[in-house]
């Protein structure tokens, strides 16, 4: 599966609920999150995920609430 670099506002979320999505299985769009990066004083979160496409990327987040300012595949040589 692809990996998804993304970058969007942090919003009401908290560290914790941060930490336990970062745990959670797949999502019904296919959807894992790698690792969460945030600056609450910046107020900008980014996120490493795996996923089958963007769009599934762009349905996770609207889920959730969030719309992404950028998200992009990246390849890794494994």
């Amino acid at each position: 599966m692809a990996r998804f670099p993304d970058t969007h506002k942090i919003g009401p979320t908290t560290a914790e609920q941060f930490k336990e999505l970062q745990k959670s299985p797949p999502d019904k769009f296919g959807v894992r999150h790698i690792n969460m990066l945030y600056n609450y004083e910046a107020n900008i979160m980014y996120c490493i995920l795996e996923a089958p496409s963007k769009v599934a990327v762009e349905k996770h987040h609207s889920k959730l609430g969030y719309k992404c300012d950028w998200i992009t595949e990246i390849k890794t040589p494994a």
